[in-house]
């Protein structure tokens, strides 16, 4: 299905609530976001395994995000597995109406770091009930294929995904790690309105399938919008530019991402208040479009 881009509400300075300052996007039309979200994956154990480290202080990281403007979360169950939906519930439950929870099924998990995919119906439509419970909501608004299984067939994984749409269970559907041609013949099936890959400063693979998205009016979610921190140490390429600008390089790399394309919805995660605060200020940096140029230059 094809349409055209939505206009983007044009970002103000906000201090107080930084994550507003990034614009909004309406995700599949009608679900409004701030463009610069949250994503959980850190809040959980090392390898993606297990609870956090600091409990306590993933629920406080939770809780300020939206004090700061976030709604928009990205988990999965996946993660943990199952810990960050479980983090979300006990921080944010009952939700804000404005709070927009994405997750996803398609992952299972044997050990950290390991990641074998399914995509068989059966687990999809478990995977959907069971995070449905953990989050404590009626309906998912936005669920995402994790990873298309390449042993299932397309069909049946979009296919159970459009079933659980159509019974109400989730509002919205979207693809992660995908290419176009994917996003195409899925959308066949379904209508597919987010798709999740890999892409940031350093990595820009998928800069055909944002471009593409950008025409089409769909959401890219970029994951490791920070390149897992290869952008924002002291050796960072983005000092010079944060220097001038009086900012950190994690808030110039996420500056340049919602710059970049008004389909952009950045989700750095961290386990950390502080690091949280420090990277949502991002939403607040305007860039020149030399500098923004300049930047662009340093993943060429």
């Amino acid at each position: 299905m094809f349409r055209r881009p939505r206009a983007l509400q044009l970002p103000m300075t906000n201090n107080t609530k930084p994550a507003q300052s990034s614009g909004t996007f309406r995700i599949g039309g009608d679900l409004e976001v701030n463009r610069l979200g949250y994503g959980t994956m850190q809040l959980t154990g090392p390898g993606v395994w297990g609870p956090p480290k600091d409990h306590d202080e993933a629920i406080r990281v939770l809780r300020r995000s939206v004090e700061l403007g976030v709604n928009f979360f990205d988990t999965a169950e996946s993660y943990g597995p199952y810990v960050a939906e479980e983090l979300l519930k006990e921080a944010l439950h009952p939700y804000a109406d404005d709070v927009l929870i994405a997750t996803k099924s398609g992952l299972t998990r044997t050990a950290p770091n390991v990641w074998p995919p399914l995509g068989r119906p059966e687990f999809l439509r478990q995977g959907a009930e069971m995070s449905l419970r953990r989050l404590g909501l009626e309906r998912i608004d936005l669920f995402q294929l994790h990873r298309i299984d390449p042993k299932v067939p397309l069909a049946d994984q979009v296919g159970e995904l459009k079933a659980l749409q159509d019974e109400g269970k989730i509002r919205y559907i979207g693809l992660s790690e995908v290419s176009i041609d994917e996003v195409k013949a899925a959308q066949e099936i379904a209508e597919i309105v987010t798709v999740q890959n890999l892409y940031n400063l350093q990595h820009r693979d998928a800069e055909a399938l944002l471009d593409w998205s950008e025409e089409q009016g769909i959401g890219f979610i970029p994951w490791f919008p920070l390149a897992t921190g290869g952008l924002t140490g002291a050796d960072s390429p983005l000092s010079d530019i944060a220097e001038r600008k009086n900012a950190t390089p994690a808030q110039i790399a996420l500056a340049w991402l919602l710059k970049r394309s008004p389909v952009m919805l950045p989700i750095p995660g961290t386990s950390s208040v502080a690091h949280l605060e420090d990277n949502l200020q991002g939403a607040t940096i305007e860039l020149t479009d030399e500098e923004f140029a300049e930047l662009s230059k340093l993943g060429s």
